[in-house]
């Protein structure tokens, strides 16, 4: 109880610190990368139904899913070029070899999946590209999801035909 505060000026000086920074707005820490004993940074990607777990490594920019070459698995152009989106992003095409495996979803959904998990990876492995991937929104976890059926309606939102007599 000696300590008390009793004056403005009292006040000032206990809320400043002996730096002169004022206390409970902490610089923020540069981050640190995560990487493994391999080397290699892990991350969980989801989107709708979907969640890939995500495994990068410095390489040659091979990408394979679920143990298969990317452009076997996900065949159409569009999936393609959304994995690939986060390194152009970040400005680190044919860097870094991704590792992935996805499960739960459709092809779109897994293909999105996997470009968070990598964007997530991305930022560990190096966090000076958290910027540029934060600014694109590949960070984020696009939570759309399908909306529930709903009883008495045929689906989510459509009625059954309205009959008046």
């Amino acid at each position: 109880m000696a300590d008390e505060i009793k004056t403005l000026d009292g006040l000032e000086a206990a809320v400043t610190d002996d730096i002169g920074g004022v206390q409970g707005t902490p610089e923020e820490a540069p981050r640190e990368p995560v990487r493994d004993d391999l080397g290699r940074s892990y991350a969980t990607g989801k989107r709708k139904d979907a969640v890939a777990r995500v495994w990068i490594k410095p390489g040659s920019g091979k990408v394979s899913v679920n143990g298969k070459e990317m452009n076997k698995y996900f065949a159409r152009p569009v999936l393609q070029m959304i994995l690939r989106q986060p390194f152009t992003v970040a400005g680190v095409e044919d860097q870094f070899d991704v590792q992935a495996t996805v499960k739960g979803g459709g092809l779109s959904g897994q293909a999105g999946a996997v470009k968070h998990g990598i964007s997530k990876a991305l930022q560990l492995y190096d966090p000076s590209l958290r910027g540029a991937l934060k600014a694109a929104g590949f960070l984020t976890r696009d939570s759309r999801v399908v909306e529930r059926k709903k009883y008495g309606r045929a689906k989510a939102r459509k009625s059954f035909q309205f009959s008046k007599r």
